[in-house]
């Protein structure tokens, strides 16, 4: 039993630091009002240098604004009651493994094309409930606006 409950501890601290070593794949840069990031069942305020992970969920509030900028040097900008989620997050040029896949849920966005759009374009694509978004060119701005129940 004491060896049974020692692999289970085991395996279970094993688990959470391959998690806390999995390397960020932004940061916020900039924090206007209320904004949160999510990641996992971890929620904090967000705040210039938070860490933005893949599954990481980005969250303003009624009168908030967030900038993130990720390791290729794409930049997303929030505005009011903006929710987004990170899918997934490939950045290694040298290897040709680059994407970016987000979801967005709610609000309004700002994007600016980074390196992951400018060498494969077709790589980048942001859905929302109504469509997906193929990332083309360097920017764009889209609004996803609340649908009556």
């Amino acid at each position: 039993m004491l060896l049974r409950s020692f692999a289970l501890c085991w395996g279970l601290l094993a688990g959470l630091a391959a998690w806390a070593e999995e390397p960020a794949i932004g940061y916020v840069k900039t924090v206007s009002g209320e904004a949160s990031v999510s990641t996992g069942k971890e929620t904090v305020a967000a705040r210039a240098g938070t860490p933005v992970f893949t599954g990481s969920r980005l969250k303003t509030g009624h009168q908030g604004s967030l900038g993130v900028t990720f390791k290729d040097d794409t930049v997303m900008s929030f505005g009011p009651d903006t929710e987004l989620q990170v899918d997934d997050y490939l950045y290694a040029p040298s290897k040709g493994k680059l994407k970016l896949a987000a979801t967005m849920l709610r609000g309004s966005l700002n994007y600016v094309s980074g390196v992951i759009a400018k060498l494969q374009p077709d790589a980048v694509s942001v859905s929302t409930p109504s469509g997906i978004i193929g990332v083309r060119g360097t920017q764009f701005v889209v609004k996803v606006e609340d649908r009556a129940p």
